[in-house]
């Protein structure tokens, strides 16, 4: 059983995170304390709603201040994955500047609705632990009208009218642009891949 901590930033859908970890055999704690944060081996940044809203939340409870701090992996999902850039056009907020650049809204345009929703294809950019034995056009779910910026943070890309950022990593910080969660067995190696993480 490996010990991981969902960050609870308010709005996010927590309980599907939860049983998948389950499913996986992780022991998954729900919390906002600093302590407890601190001192997990691995945590979890989801994220459902407004950058803004979730900022708040975080500052709240003294985590945008803990958060980029943490030297276990840590991993961000959908808006998670967002804040962990220095800033969102969503609200003109700040974030928890981990990964350096903006995150910015989506354009819609004829047969490309916004916000991007669904399943959509995996292209690895590089190796990572986390893409290990996921291969190229995997199909994961994806919920999301901003984008991050494409970086050398980048591992790997979805097209939806371009190149879009789907997994980033920097040093300890790892973030899916899709929910792993909702993303069956490709979504399921993804978050065992990170339990693997050290």
């Amino acid at each position: 059983m490996s010990q991981v901590i969902i960050v609870d930033s308010g709005g996010a859908n927590l309980a599907s995170l939860q049983f998948a970890l389950q499913r996986l055999d992780a022991r998954a704690i729900v919390t906002s304390d600093p302590a407890v944060i601190h001192s997990a081996a691995r945590v979890i940044l989801p994220g459902v709603g407004a950058a803004r809203d979730a900022m708040g939340r975080l500052h709240a409870s003294g985590l945008d201040e803990v958060i980029p701090q943490l030297k276990q992996p840590v991993l961000g999902i959908c808006l998670g994955m967002q804040l962990l850039f220095e800033r969102s056009e969503e609200g003109e907020s700040a974030c928890l500047g981990v990964i350096p650049g903006a995150v910015t809204r989506m354009r819609a345009e004829a047969g490309r609705p916004i916000p991007h929703m669904g399943w959509n294809e995996l292209k690895s950019r590089r190796n990572d632990p986390l893409l290990e034995d996921i291969a190229d056009g995997s199909h994961v779910y994806f919920v999301h009208g901003y984008a991050a910026p494409l970086s050398d943070a980048t591992l790997a890309t979805t097209e939806y009218g371009e190149d879009l950022p789907a997994v980033v990593r920097h040093d300890n910080f790892w973030g899916t642009q899709f929910h792993p969660e909702r993303s069956g067995a490709v979504g399921a190696r993804v978050l065992a891949n990170f339990l693997r993480i050290h």
